[in-house]
């Protein structure tokens, strides 16, 4: 299953340069990771309310064509690896017009959360905390070809 969050550049995304500052694309990417949950049925307050937290574990990240103020465009989530304490996202950004699988993504980012008690910030297993997570997960990934 893939997830397509709009996003609108604002002016205080960018830089000098006119286009968005290469670190707001990770802020995209949680917008779009809190509306995957959201849209599969499991919002990420269901999580903290639990006790636990998803923190960013590995990011990859490569950029292609600028994004500049004012544009219209989406990010496409999916979940491509899913491990007892770690999921992997690939999260795509594109122009509102663009087409996924035709055209190139703007920034294509490989993202890897892992989940933690609050408190402790110790790592657990979410195929034993959300079993309906993991399974979820199970049936949504979409691995890399």
């Amino acid at each position: 299953m893939q997830v397509r969050t709009p996003i609108k550049v604002r002016y205080g995304e960018t830089d000098m340069m006119g286009v968005v500052y290469h670190a707001n694309y990770l802020l995209y990417f949680e917008d779009a990771r809190t509306d995957f949950l959201e849209q599969v049925g499991f919002p990420y307050t269901r999580i903290e309310d639990a006790g636990y937290m998803c923190p960013i574990y590995h990011v990859d990240l490569q950029y292609g064509e600028p994004l500049r103020y004012g544009e219209d465009a989406f990010v496409l989530t999916r979940v491509v690896k899913n491990a007892p304490t770690k999921t992997t996202y690939l999260q795509e950004v594109y122009r509102a017009s663009a087409t996924p699988g035709v055209d190139k993504p703007l920034a294509a980012g490989h993202v890897t959360a892992c989940t933690v008690e609050r408190d402790t910030f110790k790592p657990v297993s979410i195929k034993r905390t959300f079993p309906e997570l993991y399974a979820l997960y199970e049936t949504l990934i979409e691995p890399e070809e």
